[in-house]
């Protein structure tokens, strides 16, 4: 189901990339997650979400094979549970995007390739697919389509008024958007609190779930749309201005204190373009008749997160209003009027805030979804130190499993003869992941090192928590560390 909003704005030969719509793939992942005790936001969410859910109850209750399915299903969700519920709706939202629709639900593409937080539940999708079928999710969705287009019309106005006039501010013309595609996707069965955003390469993703009251404040969450659209539109931007973008990466020095997400640290061009969405957003806030007091007070709270270009951007957008210019024209001539010194200095001398807000767009690079797998080669090719470095960039940048990071970290530190490092590695990363491979692994090698330690009481109960994994190459090494001690092979001579 999917409705294309700027029609009016589209001419022939220029199909629009901005499309509101719904996704029985992403019904049936939240569906399922609803099924098995995911009920954040239940209380204030549409009435729709609890018919859905009283309507997959009632025919799991007629079926035996529709609840055998369930418990599988449920009790690999339950042993994959994040620390948290907004995590756990985000990780399960990354990997709807990334999965055939139904009825297989398999990737689309190679687990290296997979969003970061949707590879450790890449599996979710063979039991989902059992379920979708014994649970006669297709038929509930069948029934509900019309729910599904009364809720897409409610936005098409407001959506479509909302593109048109960041456009407008931003004298944008609606042409130059070079096969990227800016994607909304409505639900009713996720938590009415939250919305994800995401961008995979060219491809921009919003999905939201609305409050039923339309009198409530913001129940159709455009503002958060609307900074996902923002990135959509200023992203390529500080790509198109690596010069002018890479001038002012030593202000990265000045953000180390603060409370940013790490990807603001290391990331100039993302650093850039996150202060002028909120410039923006600041600037068009409210009315001509809303105090610019209010406004001072939302800049200052963007720079005290460490947004510390939000100011900046904020006054030399004052200026852009008054020029012809498009902000595409406009763009590399107010990064190069910066004045790295004055910023550098203001940004040292900041008491920062304590916490800042999350930001909404969710970014997964291509390299950076296989920074881990490039890891694991080199350090199977011997380049020890290349892994390492990798392995470390991922672990300080958040990106992929943390766990398996740490399980690199903790075979370079073997192959440099580090037990003491190992050790530690091998820990951290058990607790860190719920990767089969990575757990009974360093369960394995842990015994190893235990072994070598001469503490064959420890090294056995290593080699017996690996047993737990079904991996038969894990078992194996498991078995026969179990049989006798481990040795390590023998050096050529």
């Amino acid at each position: 189901m999917m409705l294309g909003v700027l029609a009016p704005l589209c001419a022939a030969d220029n199909p629009n990339p901005i499309t509101l719509d719904t996704s029985e793939t992403l019904f049936a992942v939240l569906a399922a997650m609803n099924t098995c005790g995911y009920d954040a936001g239940l209380s204030i969410s549409d009435a729709q979400r609890l018919n859905i859910r009283a309507e997959v109850q009632n025919n799991l209750r007629e079926s035996e094979e529709a609840q055998g399915a369930v418990n599988d299903m449920c009790d690999w969700y339950q042993s994959h549970r994040s620390k948290d519920t907004i995590h756990d709706l985000s990780q399960y939202v990354s990997l709807a995007l990334y999965i055939q629709g139904p009825p297989h639900f398999m990737p689309k593409v190679k687990e290296d390739d997979l969003p970061p937080d949707a590879a450790p539940i890449a599996g979710f999708g063979a039991l989902l697919e059992k379920f979708y079928e014994k649970a006669g999710l297709h038929g509930i969705w069948e029934r509900h389509r019309a729910n599904y287009a009364a809720l897409i019309e409610r936005y098409h106005t407001p959506l479509a008024k909302m593109v048109f006039d960041t456009d407008i501010y931003l004298k944008l013309q609606s042409g130059g958007y070079l096969g990227r595609t800016f994607t909304i996707y409505l639900d009713f069965l996720g938590d009415p609190d939250q919305a994800n955003g995401r961008n995979y390469g060219s491809d921009y993703y919003v999905v939201v779930f609305p409050l039923p009251d339309p009198s409530a404040p913001e129940p159709l969450k455009m503002r958060e749309i609307r900074h996902a659209y923002l990135h959509y539109l200023l992203d390529p931007m500080a790509s198109k201005h690596p010069s002018a973008v890479k001038r002012i990466e030593p202000l990265l020095q000045s953000v180390k204190r603060a409370p940013l997400e790490d990807i603001f640290k290391t990331d100039i061009s993302l650093l850039v373009t996150e202060c002028l969405v909120r410039a923006i957003e600041i600037r068009t806030s409210g009315t001509k008749e809303t105090a610019e007091a209010m406004r001072t007070q939302a800049v200052d709270d963007a720079v005290k997160q460490g947004y510390v270009l939000t100011k900046y951007f904020y006054n030399a957008l004052i200026a852009f209003e008054k020029d012809p210019a498009g902000l595409r024209a406009a763009y590399g001539d107010i990064l190069d009027a910066i004045d790295l010194k004055q910023e550098e200095k203001a940004a040292n001398e900041l008491q920062y805030a304590t916490v800042t807000s999350p930001e909404l767009v969710q970014l997964s690079r291509l390299e950076d979804r296989r920074m881990l797998s490039t890891a694991e080669k080199r350090l199977a090719a011997g380049d020890a130190k290349g892994a390492q470095e990798l392995a470390q960039q991922a672990l300080d940048r958040k990106i992929g499993d943390q766990g398996r990071a740490l399980f690199v970290l903790a075979r370079v530190a073997v192959a440099n003869k580090n037990r003491e490092d190992a050790l530690a590695n091998f820990q951290k990363a058990i607790q860190a992941t719920k990767d089969p491979k990575v757990v009974g692994w360093s369960h394995v090698y842990l015994g190893r090192i235990l072994d070598m330690n001469e503490d064959r009481e420890g090294a056995l109960n290593e080699y017996r928590a690996a047993l737990s994994t079904e991996l038969p190459e894990v078992k194996a090494a498991a078995e026969r560390g179990l049989q006798q001690p481990y040795e390590p092979p023998a050096k050529p001579q």
